[in-house]
């Protein structure tokens, strides 16, 4: 048991990191601005259950699937990246909220890639070998639901804030949002140029 403990605080503290739930605060109150309270709600619920099928799935087959389907993590940023940039554009230059349009506004993409994304998914991938199967998938659940009780905490902020300064953050969080895309881009786009000049 002490073993467990040591293994899951050891691997706690680097997904704690990697799903940076404050972070993604003004993001998600972005995303959900002008929602009412019920279907904010929906939205997380459906967020944490995206966030929590994909991480355990991944943690247990990660790998394998990447290696079967011939995707890599490279792929995954890339792909994550111009889903949020498309997300954050039109939020940025549209007077109508793209998000509110879409039905999986909790699947994509705070589900994945917000709370559950690239650097989450490698993170794990890695500390499974470092501190175990069981204590990365404790530390994993564990951080998804502080994320989710960190998420909570927009309704009492956006009564602080108003309606004008919950657009006002909406549109900064956009602006965030775009670049977090360019950063997942970035990174991405080298490792996939780097695995084709492999032959891989």
């Amino acid at each position: 048991m002490f073993e467990f403990i040591k293994g899951f605080g050891l691997a706690f503290v680097p997904i704690f990191v990697a799903v940076d739930a404050i972070g993604i605060l003004p993001l998600y109150m972005g995303l959900t601005e002008g929602a009412e309270r019920q279907l904010r709600n929906r939205i997380l619920r459906q967020a944490m259950i995206t966030a929590l099928v994909l991480a355990i799935g991944f943690t247990f087959l990660g790998k394998a699937i990447f290696e079967l389907i011939g995707v890599s993590v490279a792929d995954f940023k890339v792909a994550g990246g111009v889903v949020l940039f498309i997300i954050a554009t039109i939020d940025i230059v549209s007077s109508r909220r793209f998000t509110r349009e879409v039905t999986t506004l909790g699947a994509v993409p705070l589900g994945t890639p917000l709370i559950v994304g690239p650097a989450t998914l490698t993170m794990s991938l890695i500390l499974v070998g470092v501190y175990g199967l069981w204590e990365t998938l404790a530390a994993v659940v564990v951080n998804v639901f502080l994320a989710g009780l960190v998420f909570l905490s927009a309704d009492f902020l956006t009564r602080v804030l108003g309606a004008a300064g919950s657009r006002a953050v909406s549109k900064v969080a956009a602006l965030i949002l775009a670049a977090i895309a360019v950063m997942m881009i970035r990174k991405g786009l080298p490792e996939v140029f780097g695995f084709l000049a492999a032959g891989r």
